[in-house]
């Protein structure tokens, strides 16, 4: 029988987003040591996802299938991703992710934020990137005190060890070697480690994504996300004519 570490009587319902533990991220055996409970790797990489990228901005909070814009969407595409959601313990087990792509204004990063909002709600880490946003994070731990290899490399193992990277806008983003390079490593060491990604483009055109983000980017986020799931319909931003 394992028990709460921190009060082996104490009843009432646990902390523990897995409900096991009381929230301490250890058990206690029948010998009376400790081992950690299966939430612990998930309470480190959420400290390790502590400040990095924007968090469920307050535009998306609340983000829900019975809501707008995500209710007034192609269904087709709302099975899929109610699918992944309902089964995004296994998805982010294995890696999986989703590619939302199309025009301006079509409801792709509240897709998006969606599928985040679900990984936190299951005590998962999460960083969310508008990809601008992201490599001008990237460039300034150039300039942080001369220790570039340490700010780097520290921002650098936070963005590759959450359990979902979100891409905002990916493609938006001018093209430059630097971009393509830093684009790379990050989705390269997420598909080596089979860490899930979910991004957005404005292009379902997968040649002219492999022309403005590389090749070798496209193929493992081809192999990460699966297709591009084309996005359709007009801009929901703007009011329709009248």
């Amino acid at each position: 029988m394992l028990r709460s570490a921190a009060d082996p009587g104490q009843e009432g319902p646990p902390a523990c987003r897995l409900g096991i533990c009381d929230g301490s991220g250890w058990i206690l055996r029948e010998d009376d040591l400790a081992e950690p409970c299966d939430c612990r790797e998930r309470m480190i990489g959420r400290a390790l996802s502590r400040n990095v990228g924007t968090g469920i901005p307050k535009r998306f909070r609340g983000v829900s299938f019975d809501r707008k814009p995500i209710a007034d969407l192609d269904p087709m595409v709302l099975r899929i991703v109610r699918t992944y959601v309902e089964q995004i313990e296994d998805n982010l087990e294995q890696g999986q992710g989703l590619w939302f792509a199309g025009d301006v204004g079509t409801g792709k990063t509240s897709l998006a934020m969606l599928v985040s909002d679900a990984a936190e709600r299951r005590g998962h880490s999460v960083a969310i990137y508008p990809v601008t946003r992201l490599l001008a994070e990237i460039k300034d731990t150039y300039d942080r005190d001369g220790r570039t290899e340490r700010s780097y490399m520290s921002l650098f193992r936070r963005l590759t060890q959450v359990d979902l990277l979100q891409l905002d806008d990916l493609g938006a983003e001018k093209r430059t070697e630097w971009v393509l390079e830093q684009l790379y490593a990050i989705v390269n060491e997420r598909w080596q480690d089979q860490r899930s990604i979910v991004v957005t483009t404005n292009t379902t055109d997968i040649g002219a994504l492999r022309e403005e983000l590389g090749t070798r980017t496209v193929s493992r986020l081809t192999e990460i996300c699966g297709e591009p799931i084309p996005i359709m319909g007009p801009d929901l931003r703007v009011p329709p004519m009248r």
